[in-house]
């Protein structure tokens, strides 16, 4: 979050690590509020699947990579970054919270909603799930219900149902790990498509209602809005590489020659392609090239595209908010880069649509490759980051960075059992010991 540095204590750098990329993005908010990039680092990412990490020593290169990139634009060194995390372990689930408050004549103040919202954290879980938010919903004081803000107000219950997104420790260990080596903090860490939906989407979208779709490599992550409240969060395990995966078995290439067909060619919608150009592509070895119509690609691509449209589509109809989704569908992520899937979405859903990109609350003069919804995670993350700073924040996150990398490579959970095992037996062997000892001749 905060780049702890003395000459430049406000910059704040962000960390998007992704499955087909990972991008470190460092930048600061001016005196008109806006949201200066000041610098950019982004490499490909190996070791990620589907969000999660899976091959620690390919990820911490590829972390040093961006970092490295990003520092030499900045001219300083980077120590704290904000991360996001993401993958199909996220889950979410509803609860209903209640507090007794002394006395109903004090007034509601921020102290009792904080004690509502941790003993949300106390909630017993699956084994090796944490819980990384707490959303509240809506409040009720003393049976007096729909509140959204009941600071100042007087009673004596409290109540309030919460939103609550879970993922599991292992998956946040990793990405901690993967920093760490790197020699970085872990400031804290945010959903994914909650820190997108801060780089995205207007305060009017998300009052009158919006689901982003946040269309990245490996997932495709959904979020709901209603009232300005996040109402529903979902991922689904799917993304732009099962797209690529189609058009290799399809088209029978090399997986680097299916994603240079989906980026240059590609198109969601068949109907859109008039001219039906045949693509050439080079064969292996000296063999006869290969020729794709354009038109067959883009079947290839809208088959898969609509298939991952049904998931959204039941996302939000489990939601509730199907009918009060006034701002539609918002796509971004690197998948909202296909021609014309504006327009498949809203064939398929029925639900009109837009192209979201990061560009809310940049400040004018940002570079053209940071308008791209590629961006979206990275951008919002540095949003979440600097209003962490500026209302002196600090996540529980920290409280885990504080353990050296080798330690907690050392203690493994088989090692923790193996020395409990040696304790309980040293305790075994000298009441043992005790017990066989012969009896003193005065007895």
């Amino acid at each position: 979050m905060l780049h702890n540095n003395s000459q430049t204590p406000e910059i704040v750098v962000a960390l998007d690590i992704g499955t087909t990329k990972v991008c470190a993005v460092a930048g600061r908010k001016n005196e008109h509020g806006k949201i200066e990039i000041l610098g950019v680092g982004r490499v490909d990412s190996e070791g990620v699947m589907r969000g999660v990490v899976t091959n620690i020593d390919k990820m911490v290169k590829a972390i040093g990579d961006a970092v490295k990139a990003a520092e030499r634009s900045i001219q300083s060194p980077i120590k704290v970054v904000h991360v996001g995390i993401a993958g199909q372990h996220i889950k979410s689930l509803q609860h209903r919270g209640i507090l007794t408050r002394d006395d109903s004549h004090t007034e509601i103040a921020q102290e009792d909603i904080d004690r509502l919202i941790n003993d949300m954290f106390k909630l017993v879980l699956p084994p090796g799930d944490q819980i990384l938010h707490v959303i509240p919903q809506e409040y009720t004081v003393d049976n007096e219900q729909g509140i959204t803000d009941p600071i100042g107000m007087s009673g004596i219950r409290l109540e309030a149902n919460f939103h609550i997104i879970t993922g599991q420790i292992s998956a946040s260990n990793n990405i901690h790990r993967c920093v760490q080596k790197c020699g970085l903090k872990v400031s804290s860490m945010t959903l994914e498509p909650i820190a997108s939906a801060m780089a995205v989407l207007s305060d009017q979208e998300k009052e009158a209602g919006v689901a982003l779709v946040d269309i990245g490599g490996g997932t495709t992550d959904i979020t709901i809005f209603q009232e300005g409240i996040i109402r529903h969060t979902a991922v689904i395990p799917f993304g732009g590489n099962v797209v690529t995966n189609d058009i290799r078995e399809g088209c029978t290439v090399m997986k680097g020659q299916a994603e240079k067909l989906k980026l240059k060619f590609g198109a969601a919608v068949a109907q859109e392609v008039f001219d039906n150009r045949i693509i050439t592509i080079p064969g292996l070895k000296g063999r006869d090239p290969k020729e794709i119509s354009e038109k067959n690609l883009a079947r290839i691509i809208q088959a898969r595209i609509e298939e991952i449209l049904d998931y959204v589509y039941w996302e939000i109809r489990r939601s509730g908010y199907e009918r009060k989704l006034i701002g539609g569908i918002v796509l971004t992520g690197g998948g909202a880069l296909l021609n014309h899937i504006d327009k498949l979405t809203e064939l398929h859903t029925g639900m009109s649509t837009r192209i979201g990109l990061p560009v809310e609350h940049l400040a004018h003069g940002y570079n053209e490759r940071i308008c791209s919804p590629i961006f979206s995670t990275a951008i919002g993350l540095l949003i979440k980051g600097i209003d962490d700073y500026e209302n002196n924040r600090i996540p529980m996150e920290e409280v885990t960075e504080e353990i050296p990398v080798e330690e907690a490579e050392m203690a493994t959970a088989q090692e923790q059992d193996d020395d409990k095992e040696k304790w309980y037996d040293s305790i075994f062997r000298k009441t043992k010991e005790w017990f066989a000892e012969e009896p003193d001749a005065e007895f």
